[in-house]
């Protein structure tokens, strides 16, 4: 990927975000690195080198983050450092002030939310509100199909259909909740504003999380 190019697809854009994200605290290796989006970030459970490193080299390509050998390796296969420069903190800028509808889909938000301690508040607030509209209009076509539908399912059927309703209901009841918070921080800026009745674990079915037990804290 050469200077300015875009990436080739909406994963890679996420990639690309990701890494600038986790590389923002400090510079890591790509052993680190991968470990940090593995653990961090569910899409990218199953990241392997043969995707990661790619990445990393267009990156460094674009001018946005540098690779050094690490000389405590001397004789041995290197081990590359990588640091964002400042072009590529400028880039993370640009992407993470970014709230538009793709920040609203599935993969894109649990990204996005990772990283919404760098994130200026109406845009935290931007992305949230459009997350609750979209799954609201996911539970507007489960609510749909399943009335249309109930009599000509059988049981199993049935009962996912009625999973599925839960699930949506349960995450636009917790996307409100962080929506309150983040109007109650506006006012009254502190952590006491985001004392939520619910756990800040995000009930989306595609993948398992951790209950985060303290909301994300805003630093501007």
């Amino acid at each position: 990927m050469t200077r300015g190019e875009r990436p080739q697809s909406r994963r890679a854009a996420l990639l690309e975000f990701a890494i600038l994200g986790v590389l923002h605290d400090g510079a890591l290796h790509g052993y680190e690195l991968r470990k940090r989006l593995t653990t961090a970030l569910g899409i990218f459970r199953a990241l392997s080198y043969g995707s990661l490193y790619p990445a990393l080299r267009g990156l460094v390509d674009a001018g946005h983050i540098t690779e050094t050998p690490d000389p405590s390796t001397v004789g041995k296969r290197p081990r590359i450092t990588y640091q964002l420069t400042p072009e590529g903190k400028e880039r993370f800028q640009d992407l993470v002030a970014a709230s538009g509808p793709d920040a609203w889909d599935d993969d894109d938000f649990d990204v996005r939310l990772a990283f919404f301690s760098r994130t200026e508040r109406e845009v935290r607030l931007r992305i949230l509100e459009g997350r609750r509209s979209r799954l609201e209009e996911r539970l507007a076509r489960i609510r749909e199909v399943s009335a249309r539908n109930r009599e000509r399912m059988d049981a199993y059927t049935l009962v996912l259909q009625q999973h599925g309703e839960e699930r949506a209901e349960r995450e636009v009841r917790w996307l409100e909740e962080l929506i309150s918070a983040e109007r109650r921080a506006a006012l009254d800026p502190g952590p006491a504003a985001y004392d939520l009745d619910l756990p800040l674990a995000s009930p989306q079915p595609h993948r398992q999380t951790q209950p985060q037990q303290t909301p994300p804290h805003n630093k501007e």
